[in-house]
């Protein structure tokens, strides 16, 4: 049974959902992690459609947040009446289509997740075919009956991953924080939804501030959770933004790059950057500025599919033999690229001749690499301060070597922050609540490790970060100048201006 929430201060609970689990973490005043809880989430993936089970991110919420509780009892007695606060965040356009009713959420599709591509073909101004709005378009013609008839008539709701869960916490639809919102099409400077014939009547959701009240966990919530009745669920962030407050990078010239199954850069801007290719969106700041930032198709993710089972520390190991390695991949793990640039028709390819798979595994790790120095140039030249800090997150940064070696391609110091889960960033949030979210930051989050250049490294991955571009060029992915500007600015300093 759920306990009733009290007044006593004590603990945050900050909720990740990902590709591949859930996680659940609670924080003190201090930024000290005293109580996790995780569980395993599966998906489908056949040819460009991605989904997930709406029911399991809850019946594995329910397990991972009592783990959570459990843990925490051991250092906070009664742990769950600590809990001040609760916020959930969750893969950047990933959502599903529910009843539009006064109780608890109740799913009829599956979660299309951030990286479907049923949509590709045929549904442009909507955004990235990847992006929500694009999908729902395709639903209200493709779905299944149930589903065109609701959406015809405005008798469903598109709620994100976070949306959903909140939803069945507080056992009432809740609001869409504007963070999750953004792929969806709402614009957070007009602060409004698009309109048009294409956007079905009803089907979306108001939008508020992330840190808002959204309600209180009730009995239902409280039973399944463990949570105490009552505790104040607020709205989230998405993963990449909550990795972004996890490290701490919350004020002008710093960023974030979270490296997991993909790559997802972002940092902080007084103004909202205008990028034309559509290649870089901006999350408003819960304070004031914008988060501007892009998700990369590549990243980790193709070395599970590459080199599954490998042992990553000899692998690592190995590569070190190849600085650099003796070809070009660019490493996609499905078709189409979002950043730095917008190729829905993109896949991985390589080039050049390779000495054996510990070559091919450096060529992967070094392609990140580039792809990320690359990401760094293009937010430059639409005019962001890119002097740093840079923090680095995500699952990526557990390997020391490929750390280092991004530290050594960008020429610049990484800073790995104490807890850099994006759980803990919704922890931080929590605290926040309506509060400046850099005050809760500056009181909860702490660097622990710097990893500087080694010297003279930078320079010898120059030509073949010139020869990575230039194939991007000769697949007419990224345009000269675009490479010319890339291959000669510096990382420091003020912003470049456009080329």
């Amino acid at each position: 049974m759920g306990t009733e929430h009290t007044s006593t201060a004590g603990l945050w609970a900050g909720v990740d959902v990902g590709t591949q689990s859930l996680r659940v973490l609670l924080v003190d005043d201090h930024g000290t992690v005293v109580g996790h809880g995780a569980g395993r989430l599966d998906s489908h993936r056949s040819g460009p459609v991605h989904e997930q089970e709406p029911e399991q991110w809850w019946q594995v919420l329910g397990r991972a947040s009592r783990e959570a509780l459990a843990a925490a009892e051991r250092i906070r007695p009664r742990a769950a009446e600590l809990v001040r606060g609760l916020a959930i965040c969750g893969t950047s356009g990933t959502f599903l289509l529910a009843e539009d009713s006064t109780g608890p959420a109740k799913a009829l599709t599956p979660a299309l997740m951030y990286d479907d591509g049923r949509a590709a073909d045929g549904w442009t101004g909507l955004g990235q075919p990847s992006w929500p709005l694009a999908k729902l378009a395709w639903l209200a013609e493709h779905g299944s009956a149930p589903v065109r008839a609701g959406l015809a008539a405005g008798r469903v709701r598109l709620e994100h991953c976070p949306d959903h869960l909140a939803s069945r916490l507080v056992g009432h639809p809740v609001a869409a924080d504007w963070s999750h919102a953004l792929k969806t099409g709402y614009d957070p400077a007009a602060q409004a939804w698009p309109e048009g014939p294409e956007v079905p009547s009803g089907v979306l959701p108001e939008v508020v501030r992330p840190g808002t009240l959204l309600g209180r966990v009730g009995a239902a919530g409280a039973e399944h959770t463990g949570f105490a009745a009552g505790t104040p669920v607020r709205a989230g962030m998405t993963d990449g933004c909550a990795a972004q407050i996890a490290a701490g990078a919350l004020v002008p010239g710093s960023w974030n790059a979270v490296l997991g199954t993909t790559l997802v850069l972002k940092g902080v801007t007084e103004d909202r950057l205008d990028d034309p290719a559509g290649a870089v969106y901006s999350h408003r700041h819960p304070d004031h500025g914008w988060l501007p930032g892009g998700a990369s198709s590549v990243g980790a993710g193709l070395l599970d599919l590459r080199f599954p089972a490998a042992d990553r520390d000899r692998r690592d190991a190995a590569a070190a033999r190849f600085e650099p390695a003796g070809g070009i991949v660019y490493p996609l793990t499905g078709r189409g690229e979002r950043f730095p640039f917008v190729r829905p028709d993109a896949e991985a390819f390589e080039t050049g001749v390779f000495t054996d798979d510990d070559d091919r595994y450096a060529a992967v790790l070094q392609a990140v690499g580039y792809v990320e120095k690359l990401a760094y140039a293009h937010m430059r030249r639409l005019g962001a301060r890119a002097d740093g800090p840079y923090y680095i997150t995500g699952g990526g940064t557990r390997s020391r070597y490929w750390c280092q070696l991004r530290a050594d391609i960008l020429g610049h110091e990484l800073v790995l922050p104490a807890s850099a889960e994006p759980a803990f960033g919704m922890a931080v949030l929590a605290a926040a609540g309506d509060g400046p979210l850099v005050t809760a930051a500056g009181r909860m989050v702490r660097p622990r490790t710097v990893v500087t250049p080694r010297s003279d490294a930078t320079a010898r991955f120059t030509d073949a970060y010139a020869k990575f571009l230039d194939a991007l060029v000769e697949r007419d992915w990224i345009d000269a100048a675009l490479a010319d500007y890339a291959k000669d600015v510096p990382l420091v300093g003020a912003s470049g201006g456009a080329a």
